[in-house]
Order: structure tokens, then C-alpha cells, then sequence
């Protein structure tokens, strides 16, 4: 294994960071004042950064090298240390236009869509002048298996008439968002229950979609971007509108899933990191029982202890992610599983002694310690919960042992 970065990247992290230290962090309050003020309103903050951003060729840095057509070019393990310091900001992500779910509605258009598809919808989204959500959780089943989602996607001569009700669609609540990935069922007779379900592409203002609510997390509406409750009563989209084919929608899931996963614990190491940060600031600052904080020892143990996991699960990260780019996303799954079941983990035990270290204040809005919480807390159940990784792990190693024997 070899994480060193040559000097194409070296350079990015480097632009990056200047950008983050110049433009993010002095805006995360006047961030906060303006989503109090639009709740559902992309921040004039983030469009202005946005226009800067891609200025200065700081844009779409996720998509793997691949579709270099759209992209910077980057690998996996190329991308890691960049999504590291946008993830330090839960919204700094967005202004490189590098922001779930949009970076796997992106990934999902650009390798399954036609090129119908990629005109009407992957352009605006590769120019961030769009928004996206992706529509596959449902409120009245067991949606960790996808096999069981209900939403019913029925063929009537050229369209496909919608049924169902999703929840915890990241981005709906949006004003900006304009498209919906929604995976349902167009077979769902088959006795092959991972062909039963198709993703298709439905525009959010299509007659007979409503979002009835925005679902909070852990007390947070998460907004702009907000996680919608959605009901489709007899919504009606052209075929053209299906990715793929039908059938094809766990197929999809799949595909999209592994580099979110991934991406989403490069951002986690991020805020962990930050979290550790403030750790060390509040402890080396703050005055308790006549002595600074850092002279306990139980505080020097969880700096100590925190540092040892945040670079556990960055070595893992950076594995996981250089053997993507060897053997593609199905040959890392025991890596992506393993990582996404670690770096949630690793960064609730982290941010919570950084809370505990800064007393009443690491829960208050006075600090992004209780936000970079309960985002965390999100990360063990998104993109499939822990029991579900760690259900298939096991029983593939356990597969492949008992092969070997």
C-alpha cells in the first residue's frame, strides 16, 4: 500500500484547504443566519462561494477518473484527502459541488443514464445550477432491504404510472431541487426479488408528487437541504424517464451506493478530526480547578485515544478507497463494509468527548459539535445500518473460509 499523493493532488488538498481557512469557516455563521431566514433556500452565502469555487477550478472533484469527461480526473483514494477537509463543514461539500446525494445521482447518470438523460439532467447537475434527491426508503417497510420497498412503478402504453409514499429523501425539501431518482417495483411478481425493482427519473414538479413533510434528524431540519417525506399518488413519467431498464433498479443501488458510502467516511474523518481540534483548543484554554484542562490526565487520554482512531479509520479509508480504483467497488466491498461500520463510529466516540470536554457549550449552537453529532449518528443507519454490513461481512468470510477448507 502506498498513500503517498503526487503533486496534482498535493496541490489540490493544498487549494482546498486555503479555500476552506479564506471562505467557509469565516461564513459558518452568517451560513446559519441566512438558512434561519430561508429555511428552504440554497444560502446566497453558497451560491456566492459556488461561482468562486468553480472559478477557480475547485469543482466536481468526486467523480472518479473514469468520467474524466465530466470530471477532475481523480481516483478514489485521489479524492479522499479532499472530501477529508470539506467534510470539517457539514456544508462546505456543496460549494465544490462535490455534496450527497447529488454526487451519486451524478455517478448514476453518468454511468447508466442515456444520453437523452445526461443532457436534460447531468449537465445542469455537473454545473451545480440544479439540485437533486434520491427517492428508495420507505416509511412502512424494512427499506435496509431494498427488496421489500412497495412503491409500485406500473407501464400504461408509453408511461409509467407512480405509487407509493418515501421518506428521509435528502434533498427534496430543497427549492432548487428538480429531480427525483425513485426506485420501485415494475415486477414485483418475479420470483427473482432483486429484478422485481427499476429506478426512474421523475422531475419533482410532475403532477401527483407531493412532499408532505420534512423529517428531522435528531431535532435538526437539516435545511436547505432537508430529508422529505413524499407521497406519489398517481404520477405519470414517459418510459424514457427509466434508467437502465426495467429490473435493473438493485443493480443501480448497488452501484451508486459504494462510492457514496465511501465518500461519506472520507467527509466523517473530516468532521472528526475538526471535533479533535476543538478538543485540544477547549483542553490547552480552558481553566478547571485552578489548572488548564490539559493536565488531567483522563482529557490527555481522550486526545490520545481520539488521534489513534481518527488515523485507524483514515488508513482504512484510503485501503478501501486504492482498491476500488484496483478492483473496482465489488471487489472492495469487504473494505467499504468494513470502513462504513468504523468512521461513524470512530467520529460519535470522538465528538463526544470534544462535547464533553467543552462542557454546556458542546451542546449548545455555539460550536458545530452537536450538528457534526447527530450527522454521525445519521451515517450508522444511511446507506444501509450497521447490522446490515456487518450481517454480510461476516457471512462472507465465513463463506470464503469455509471454501478454502
Amino acid at each position: 500500500m502506498n498513500f503517498e499523493y503526487g503533486k496534482k493532488v498535493k496541490d489540490l488538498v493544498h487549494r482546498v484547504r486555503n479555500f476552506m481557512d479564506e471562505h467557509i469557516y469565516p461564513n459558518e455563521t452568517l451560513f446559519e443566519q441566512q438558512v434561519a431566514e430561508n429555511p428552504w433556500q440554497t444560502a446566497d452565502i453558497v451560491i456566492e462561494l459556488k461561482k468562486k469555487a468553480w472559478s477557480e477550478g475547485l469543482w466536481n472533484l468526486f467523480l472518479p477518473v473514469e468520467h474524466e469527461k465530466y470530471s477532475a480526473g481523480l481516483s478514489n483514494m485521489q479524492y479522499a484527502p479532499l472530501a477529508e477537509e470539506m467534510g470539517r463543514v457539514t456544508w462546505a461539500s456543496e460549494v465544490f459541488n462535490c455534496s450527497a446525494p447529488d454526487t451519486g445521482n451524478m455517478e448514476v447518470l453518468a454511468k447508466y443514464g442515456n444520453e437523452e438523460q445526461k443532457k436534460q439532467w447531468l449537465q445542469p447537475l455537473l454545473a451545480g445550477d440544479i439540485r437533486s434527491a434520491f427517492a428508495m426508503t420507505e416509511p412502512d417497510v424494512a427499506s435496509s432491504d431494498a427488496t421489500n420497498i412497495e412503491t409500485s412503478m406500473v407501464r400504461k402504453g408509453d408511461e409509467y404510472v407512480i405509487n407509493g409514499k418515501k421518506f428521509y429523501a435528502s434533498g427534496a425539501c430543497r427549492k432548487q431541487c428538480k429531480i427525483l431518482i425513485v426506485m420501485g417495483k415494475t415486477d414485483p411478481d418475479n420470483a427473482n426479488r432483486h429484478i422485481q425493482q427499476s429506478m426512474i427519473l421523475v422531475p419533482i414538479d410532475t403532477a401527483g408528487v407531493t412532499v408532505t413533510r420534512p423529517m428531522r434528524v435528531l431535532g435538526y431540519d437539516d435545511g436547505p437541504e432537508g430529508h422529505a417525506e413524499i407521497l406519489f399518488k398517481d404520477v405519470r413519467v414517459p418510459v424514457g424517464n427509466l434508467l437502465l431498464g426495467e429490473g435493473r433498479g438493485f443493480e443501480i443501488a448497488q452501484g451508486r451506493l459504494g462510492p457514496g458510502r465511501i465518500h461519506h467516511c472520507m467527509r466523517m474523518i473530516g468532521a472528526a478530526q475538526r471535533a479533535l481540534e476543538f478538543m485540544i483548543d477547549r483542553a490547552n484554554t480552558r481553566i478547571a480547578f485552578g489548572r488548564p484542562l490539559i493536565k488531567q490526565q483522563s482529557v490527555r487520554e481522550d486526545i490520545a485515544r481520539s488521534a489513534c482512531q481518527i488515523e485507524q479509520a483514515r488508513l482504512l479509508t484510503l485501503k478501501a478507497a486504492q482498491k476500488m480504483d484496483m478492483e473496482g467497488n465489488k471487489g472492495a466491498r469487504d473494505l467499504i463494509a468494513m470502513i462504513k461500520i468504523i468512521a461513524p463510529n470512530m467520529a460519535l466516540d470522538v465528538i463526544d468527548r470534544a462535547i464533553q470536554i467543552h462542557g454546556a457549550v458542546g451542546l449548545s449552537q455555539d460550536t458545530p459539535l452537536a450538528h457534526m453529532y447527530a450527522y454521525a449518528r445519521t451515517l450508522r443507519l444511511a446507506d444501509g445500518p450497521d447490522q446490515v454490513h456487518m450481517m454480510q461481512l461476516g457471512r462472507d468470510l465465513a463463506r470464503r473460509r469455509a471454501e478454502k477448507a
